[in-house]
């Protein structure tokens, strides 16, 4: 079922690479009797071998690892298709789990909660979430982190896809004073961007 889904829409590769396989390769020789040791044969045979069991123990891992949403690789799309998420696998897997993870906290009745608990997870910082009931809207202003968060478009796409269809929203975001900046000397400031002053 889920290898006729998949078909042709995996970006991942199944072989690892040796540097993957390395963490996984046991030492064999000493469970072999000592007059083993200087046979180059059986040395050859057991190289061979434990290459053989880290390509077992290294695909028991991967299946774990594709099993939770912070470590899921090639196993992201299985949980975009469990929640009816569209996969795009042209977005980096970061901005992939934050939608997974927003979708999984917005089950059930919308509340102010549910849409702080939302945003904070795609900023990663707080959020706080202001009710404007005689305008039938809500401000999302971020509060913990300055600047505008990486994945904006995502975490309107989860907003729209959980808010109620009558209620307007809006960001606000925090950015640097100036009078901030005065306590900055030449010498600090040359280095940052333009942006980096924003969100000093």
């Amino acid at each position: 079922m889920y290898g006729n889904y998949l078909y042709g829409t995996l970006a991942y590769s199944d072989t690892p690479t040796d540097e993957d396989l390395n963490q996984f390769i046991p030492t064999l020789m000493p469970y072999l009797p000592p007059y083993y040791y200087r046979s180059r044969l059986m040395k050859a045979i057991q190289e061979s071998n434990a290459k053989e069991i880290a390509k077992v123990r290294y695909t028991i891992n991967n299946v774990k690892l594709q099993q939770s949403i912070d470590t899921a690789t090639r196993g992201l799309i299985w949980w975009e298709r469990d929640l009816g998420i569209k996969t795009d696998l042209s977005k980096p897997d970061v901005f992939r789990r934050e939608i997974i993870k927003a979708k999984l906290r917005g089950r059930g009745t919308v509340t102010k909660k549910l849409i702080k608990n939302t945003a904070e997870s795609f900023a990663n910082a707080e959020v706080d979430v202001i009710e404007h009931p005689s305008e039938y809207s809500f401000t999302i202003k971020f509060i913990g982190i300055k600047g505008i968060p990486p994945n904006m478009a995502g975490l309107m796409e989860t907003i729209e896809n959980i808010k109620p269809a009558h209620l307007l929203y809006h960001f606000e975001y925090t950015y640097t004073w100036w009078e901030k900046l005065k306590e900055l000397t030449w010498e600090d400031a040359r280095p940052k961007t333009w942006n980096d002053l924003r969100v000093y």
